[in-house]
């Protein structure tokens, strides 16, 4: 029963947040699934199951999110259709890595990658470009780079969707709504790569390979239902305490998973 409860008041929490900063929720459910899971996997497939399991919460939180956004007429839809299908590529390509990557090694990537980020937000660091003008180039190697980045951390993009297009002088929140939009197809490419890869790993005694059903079903329930408040909250606060706030979850992120111990 009490773990019943902590997956319903994490799923609420995480909800929110991805309303809230586009992130799918997963920055949160990525450490959150570390410490609930352990015991109850292999030890050496923790990481994986974590963040497996992740991307497939966050295919049910993008899409309350999503609907949210667009009711707001945030998202910026020309960028999604450009990035998308990289993205998928990017995201079954970096599940398929991850087979050949170590607890560790996965744990310190994370913690490496919210870092960047978070430096990268506080700093405030804008390029020249309009986003209308990249190259097909700029936009396929960016959105593989995010799949690819994205699947191995459980998280739906956002913590880089977010700051390539503010980078490239989109407002905030439009980033912000575009990039919950972009977290649907990483996390289901995700989702069906983390599926295949821990189905040959460790076979489906936990669910769907690195995917573990029982906690995905009832945080989705409580996340679900958050991911609209978030959102709306996002679109009533002053665009720079956003990313500042954003930056600083982030760091607070990194630091529960460096400390984490298996």
């Amino acid at each position: 029963m009490v773990e019943i409860i902590q997956f319903l008041l994490v799923g609420a929490f995480s909800g929110f947040v991805a309303g809230l900063f586009g992130v799918g929720g997963g920055l949160i459910l990525v450490p959150f699934l570390l410490f609930t899971l352990h015991g109850n996997v292999e030890s050496d497939y923790l990481m994986h199951t974590a963040v497996g399991t992740s991307l497939g919460i966050i295919i049910f939180t993008s899409i309350s999110s999503v609907r949210a956004h667009h009711k707001h007429k945030a998202i910026d839809w020309g960028s999604f259709k450009k990035i998308s299908p990289s993205i998928v590529f990017g995201s079954l390509l970096g599940a398929y890595i991850t087979k050949f990557m170590s607890f560790d090694f996965m744990k310190v990537f994370f913690v490496i990658f919210e870092l960047i980020v978070a430096a990268m937000m506080l700093l405030g660091i804008k390029g020249k470009e309009d986003v209308k003008n990249l190259s097909s180039f700029v936009w396929n190697g960016a959105g593989t780079t995010i799949g690819v980045v994205s699947a191995i951390v459980g998280i739906g993009g956002g913590t880089m969707t977010t700051p390539f297009l503010t980078y490239n002088n989109v407002k905030i929140k439009n980033a912000i709504a575009t990039s919950a939009a972009v977290g649907m197809p990483i996390a289901i490419a995700g989702a069906i790569g983390f599926m295949v890869v821990g189905s040959i790993s460790i076979g489906v005694d936990n669910g769907l390979g690195f995917i573990h059903l029982k906690s995905l079903v009832i945080i989705v329930l409580a996340s679900v239902t958050l991911a609209p408040l978030g959102a709306k909250v996002a679109h009533s606060l002053d665009s720079q305490k956003l990313k500042k706030l954003f930056a600083v979850f982030l760091i607070l992120l990194a630091i529960s998973v460096l400390l984490f111990d298996k």
